[in-house]
């Protein structure tokens, strides 16, 4: 078990939106069990981490070349939904792919993030490499 994730039991609802439990979704990628086979696939686990609160999963898909050297997660912030608007490549076979999306979050503010996120392949594991927010 992931210990990254202690607050998210693994049968609760998971928050990337499949509708799945944690444990048969995105708990699959952060334990390392899986990864993820599309960029998809791997902007839902990075939300879940978000919502879940596990640093060391985002540290590790994110792309080397723009990877922070240490990420905080802002406390008092809980992102509940997310709402993929939008997909481009990031299939199983491709090298590159877009995902454009919304993240809802309430606590010490509430709101939502718009944006378009770039991922790529390194080592035939997806990263997510840029964003731009709307």
């Amino acid at each position: 078990m992931n210990n990254a994730a202690p607050n998210k039991p693994l049968e609760k609802r998971c928050p990337c939106g499949t509708g799945l439990s944690y444990g048969e979704c995105c708990h699959r990628f952060h334990s390392g069990e899986l990864i993820a086979p599309t960029a998809e696939a791997l902007m839902r686990a990075r939300f879940t981490a978000f919502a879940v609160g596990d640093s060391e999963y985002l540290l590790k898909t994110w792309d080397p070349k723009t990877c922070p050297s240490e990420l905080g997660l802002d406390v008092g912030i809980d992102f509940y939904r997310l709402d993929i608007l939008e997909t481009s490549g990031g299939g199983p076979f491709d090298e590159t792919g877009r995902v454009k999306f919304q993240a809802f979050y309430k606590g010490l503010a509430s709101g939502v993030q718009e944006e378009d996120s770039a991922f790529r392949k390194v080592n035939g594991a997806w990263v997510y490499s840029t964003g731009e927010l709307d």
